[in-house]
């Protein structure tokens, strides 16, 4: 304050007045204030994250140079000092510190924080700085496929995951659907009105997008307000730590009640086609869409503050009425006036996904009319599977406006080992080097669930910190190294086979699933279960080896475990596709010994996925249903709340839904209570066909295991929520019992 002084006295002896002193004191003071707030909110993350050595770390905030985030460490007095421009910036200094000098790591799937009691010294100075405005993180899907129960314990893990990994734009959907109950109690709904419109917890990410009305629900009044409570929880934490989340703006969707309420409104009946009900779309053109629009952003901001970055997403997987550029082009205009009128910094976050999902309706003078509408540094958008198909390239870098690089890897929470791991180490470097990049202003993850592939997450977000090209010889080693505790040749070995076989990121578009999880079939895949490698499944088997090896040599950190389960869980999730040859086989042959030996065979294989799952907590179906009963505050709502979580991973929708299996999961107690009864009905009627000399009815059979798939939705019975046994004695057994009868099939296959 003394400087603070000395200019005051200055300026007043230069004349220049008392308010240009007032104008530099609240400057410095908010200076301070924000100093303060990367100095609290650093140590406090570090408080939780390693609080049996949180003395042994300073922090300070750093002022940025580029005002980009940057970061400082460097020993000092005995003591690791983080200097951060962020609270984000301080974490990410915190994750270098521990994951270069310490060995340590922190994933969803396995966390090795075996700290020495004298942490390493940092031998100089080191300093990091992005060049990167955002960091992105979220889909709309996660909030489902992931994210449906959590609660603030496990969302409090996952704003401190998204710090010490450099993310800073995270999406903050959670209670959007209290913000709409007060902006439609305003308008003079009732409850009766709306009851029909609020889906379930499970099925939020779509009525969010205007895919689905009412489905799963009613939602009860409770949800609500708890879920309000815990969004307010949420977007605190994440400013604290220097985030701005993206909250969510109007994009038209309405209640089916809309149309009585306002007869005289411009309403569009608009379906999805996955087996729900119309929606409803109120035209842009209706003056009551500014005045909706407005309405949400002023009740949302209320509840929750505003950094002005607003997510809407027209059109998502549904085709425009009219593909004429003006139409698209006045349509946007109105979607950003809207979030103007509310807030004069609103800036437009777009999801790119109609652009790859329709590309045959969204071509360039299309796509062009829709951004051009809105000025440029009023909207951002994601690429958001770029490492998939980079749709930047294509659109002249969507002609001009900012854009973030995505890496989006999963869908639908499925259980596999996939990823695109070469283009993923160097495809935003690539990108940053390309002169067409134009707007380049940021990386990110859009996955539809997490909880899986953790290496994949680890790399991406390493381009935080570097501009070039991650060589992946050198970062696997790393690695395994963090993840395992120690060097082992024979696991970063494991890796390099890992990275040319299940992440070789060759051929299709996400990862593979396993026949065992499909609806039951003489195929050797359905709709949503497709079960093509991007691998011949042989290759895999010498990684499997080496991680039996390390459980035999009594390696067990909780990183290696995850692995070997992960691991063992893919060869056995293979070859179950090469069991089922065997079997269909025998049965086109009509020969019941043979029929009767191999459809055991594969039966007893999904027994024995499920007892090696059942060892981990990653791969439990329990804790899903367990943390959605959770939510309910007597037995109706905790019915509601099963029967979503069951719904979404099994049928999706309805007994004649056309998305059952698409969010499949290999997960201990849904095997065994859902997929193996499933194939065990389906033999049966095989067997009896055999029995009779008849053809089984396999149409019959579908409807009639769809009636049961949906009596399963339906029922209420708890699952373990523990874990049940050693991973690494269950692998091991496994390996002997498995290994060389796979061997020899796949040896059959080859030859």
């Amino acid at each position: 304050m003394n400087h603070f002084h000395t200019v005051c006295s200055s300026l007043h002896f230069l004349g220049r007045g008392r308010w240009l002193c007032l104008v530099l004191g609240l400057v410095l003071m908010a200076q301070t204030l924000k100093a303060q707030v990367v100095v609290s909110s650093g140590k406090a993350l570090i408080g939780r994250v390693i609080p049996s050595h949180a003395l042994h770390f300073e922090v300070e905030e750093l002022i940025s140079k580029s005002g980009k985030d940057e970061f400082e460490i460097e020993s000092k007095g005995g003591k690791i000092v983080l200097r951060g421009s962020s609270g984000v910036a301080v974490a990410s200094a915190l994750y270098h510190y521990l994951t270069e000098f310490a060995h340590c790591q922190i994933t969803w799937n396995g966390t090795n924080l075996s700290l020495p009691d004298k942490l390493p010294a940092v031998p100089a100075k080191i300093s990091k700085a992005t060049v990167y405005n955002y960091r992105y993180n979220l889909n709309y899907c996660t909030f489902n496929y992931s994210m449906s129960w959590w609660d603030w314990e496990r969302w409090q893990k996952e704003v401190d995951w998204m710090a010490l990994h450099g993310i800073n734009m995270p999406l903050a959907i959670t209670g959007e659907e209290y913000t709409w109950l007060e902006v439609y109690k305003d308008m003079g709904f009732t409850e009766n009105e709306l009851k029909d419109f609020f889906s379930g917890p499970a099925y939020f990410g779509w009525f969010w997008m205007g895919n689905l009305d009412g489905w799963g629900g009613p939602l009860p009044l409770k949800w609500m307000e708890s879920h309000k409570a815990l969004q307010q929880q949420i977007v605190k934490r994440e400013r604290e730590l220097g985030m701005k989340p993206v909250l969510p703006a109007f994009t038209g969707h309405v209640p089916a009640a809309f149309k009585n309420k306002f007869p005289k409104a411009q309403l569009k009946a608009t379906n999805w086609t996955n087996g729900f009900g119309d929606t409803y779309i109120l035209d842009s053109q209706d003056p009551l869409f500014a005045e909706i629009g407005k309405k949400f952003l002023d009740k949302q901001t209320a509840l929750y503050g505003t950094d002005h970055l607003y997510s809407a997403d027209t059109f998502n997987e549904n085709e425009p009425p009219t593909d004429d550029p003006e139409y698209l082009s006045k349509l946007s205009e109105r979607i950003y006036d809207g979030m103007r009128q509310a807030d004069p910094d609103a800036i437009w976050v777009m999801q790119g996904w109609l652009f790859y999902s329709d590309r045959k309706f969204w071509k360039a003078p299309q796509i062009e009319a829709l951004l051009n509408a809105v000025p440029d540094d009023k909207m951002i958008l994601l690429d958001l599977a770029a490492e998939i198909e980079p749709v930047w390239k294509r659109t002249g870098a969507f002609y001009g406006k900012p854009w973030i690089w995505n890496m989006l890897n999963n869908f639908g929470g499925n259980v596999n080992l996939f990823g695109r791991m070469e283009g993923v180490a160097s495809g935003p470097a690539q990108a940053w080097a390309d002169p067409d990049r134009k707007r380049l202003e940021g990386i990110g993850l859009t996955m539809e669930a997490i909880e899986q592939n953790p290496v994949m997450y680890e790399l991406m977000m390493q381009h935080t910190w570097q501009t070039t090209p991650i060589d992946l010889d050198d970062w696997l080693k790393k690695y395994a190294r963090n993840r395992y505790g120690k060097d082992d040749p024979d696991l970063v070995e494991a890796w390099q086979i890992l990275r040319k076989t299940v992440y070789n990121g060759k051929e299709i578009r996400d990862g593979a699933e396993s026949i065992v999880t499909g609806r039951p079939t003489l195929d050797s895949t359905t709709v949503w279960t497709r079960t093509k490698l991007n691998y011949a499944p042989e290759d895999l088997l010498p990684a499997w080896d080496l991680f039996i090896k390390a459980a035999n040599k009594g390696a067990k950190t909780d990183g290696f475990s995850y692995d070997l389960v992960d691991v063992s869980r893919q060869v056995l999730a293979n070859y179950a596709l090469a069991v089922q040859k065997k079997w269909v086989t025998a049965f086109r042959k009509k020969d019941r010994i043979a029929f009767k030996k191999y459809s055991r065979e594969f039966i007893d294989l999904i027994s024995d996925m499920d007892l090696l799952l059942a060892t981990r907590k990653d791969f439990l179906l329990g804790p899903w249903i367990s943390d959605a009963r959770k939510w309910g505050g007597n037995a109706e709502e905790k019915a509601l709340y099963e029967q979503n979580a069951r719904d979404l991973i099994t049928l999706w929708g309805d007994a004649n839904s056309p998305l059952h299996e698409y969010s499949n999961r290999q997960w201990s107690g849904l095997l065994s209570d859902f997929y193996k009864v499933r194939w065990q009905k389906f033999f049966a009627m095989l067997n009896m066909a055999l029995q009779d000399g008849s053809e089984p009815d396999f149409k019959s059979f579908e409807k009639n295991i769809s009636l049961w798939e949906w009596r399963w939705v339906n029922e209420q019975k708890s699952f373990p929520v523990t874990a049940k046994g050693n991973s690494a004695e269950t692998a091991i057994k496994l390996h002997a019992k498995y290994h060389q009868q796979i061997s020899r099939d796949y040896k059959k296959v080859i030859h």
